[in-house]
């Protein structure tokens, strides 16, 4: 089974997977385990989720990350994994906030909004990725079909550090290379300006 076909399975019937099988196809798809268990549609531990953030100094680090290239953003990367490992963090013991205006009233808007609140962001905390925040705060509250949701999940799947046929699976879309990679960022914001 292709992993196209097995996040749509997930989707569609992941609550009769056990959830220890889930958090195990994460490992071998090279997903956190909390992301699949959402796309499953099982509850996340609390062990799993992020620990608290300050959201202040979150939307701060997004903003400056916005303005990195690649180089800067593989320096980082490199700089970061070599930090050394702390004892994990106590589990929150209030999970993190939605990160939509209003609850989800949607699958995919629920699956996107979870895995926003998977990384401890809010919508303002996310870097700066071509779309405004109504779109993305639309993201998490309907997500419907549209001429645009295909550019909107392609510009969210790196933020997310999904690969984009997955992102596009879970979201029923189909999948083409070379229709992704030229496709624009869409909702009506422009670039920031340069620092």
């Amino acid at each position: 089974m292709d992993r196209a076909t097995m996040m749509s399975s997930l989707v569609a019937s992941g609550n009769d997977t056990p959830s220890q099988q889930v958090a195990e196809l994460a490992a071998e798809l090279g997903l956190p385990a909390a992301d699949l268990l959402v796309v499953a549609g099982h509850p996340v531990p609390a062990q799993l989720l992020p620990p608290e953030r300050d959201a202040r100094v979150m939307r701060q680090f997004a903003y400056r990350v916005s303005y990195c290239d690649h180089a800067q953003l593989a320096a980082l990367e490199a700089f970061v994994r070599s930090l050394p490992r702390l004892a994990a963090p106590e589990p929150p013991s209030v999970p993190p906030a939605w990160p939509g205006r209003r609850p989800a009233e949607t699958r995919l808007a629920a699956v996107l909004g979870a895995l926003i609140r998977n990384r401890g962001f809010g919508i303002r905390e996310l870097p700066f990725m071509g779309l405004s925040l109504s779109t993305l705060y639309g993201m998490v509250w309907r997500c419907d079909p549209g001429p645009h949701r295909r550019q909107q999940l392609s510009a969210l799947a790196g933020p997310l550090g999904w690969p984009l046929p997955d992102l596009f699976a879970v979201a029923g879309e189909p999948y083409s290379q070379a229709r992704c990679c030229t496709a624009t960022t869409s909702g009506g914001s422009s670039p920031r300006p340069s620092p």
